[in-house]
C-alpha cells in the first residue's frame, strides 16, 4: 500500500473510533467489545444447555434401549430350539475326536520336519 492509502485508512479508523465513542457516551450504542462479549457469553450458555440436553437424551435413550434389547433377547431365546442332552454328548465326542486326529497329524509333521532339519545341519 502506498503512504497516502495508509494515512487515509488511519484517518478513517480514527474518525470511526471517535464516532463510536460519542455514540457510547450518549448511551445510544454499546461498544463492539461489549457486544462481542455478550454474544460470546450467550453462545457459551447455549452450548452448555445443548450439552446438558444431549446428555439427558442419551441417558434416556440408553435406559429405554437397554430395556428394549433385554425384552427382545428374552423373546428370541424363547424361539431357540435347544438340543437334547444326547445330541450334545454326541457332538462333543465328534469335536474331541477331530481335535485328537489333527493334533496327531500336526505332531507327526512337526517330528518329520525336525528330523529333516537335523539331517541338513
Amino acid at each position: 500500500m502506498s503512504k497516502k492509502k495508509k494515512v487515509e485508512n488511519a484517518q478513517e479508523t480514527v474518525i470511526e473510533e471517535t464516532e463510536n465513542t460519542k455514540a457510547v457516551e450518549s448511551g445510544v450504542v454499546e461498544t463492539t467489545k461489549d457486544s462481542k462479549k455478550k454474544a460470546k457469553d450467550s453462545k457459551q450458555e447455549g452450548k452448555k444447555d445443548a450439552k446438558k440436553d444431549k446428555k439427558k437424551d442419551k441417558k434416556d435413550k440408553n435406559k429405554k434401549g437397554l430395556i428394549k434389547k433385554t425384552k427382545e433377547t428374552a423373546s428370541e431365546l424363547k424361539k431357540v430350539t435347544w438340543p437334547s442332552f444326547g445330541e450334545v454328548v454326541k457332538k462333543t465326542g465328534i469335536v474331541i475326536a477331530f481335535v485328537i486326529i489333527f493334533g496327531l497329524l500336526v505332531f507327526g509333521v512337526d517330528t518329520l520336519l525336525g528330523y529333516l532339519v537335523t539331517l541338513l545341519v
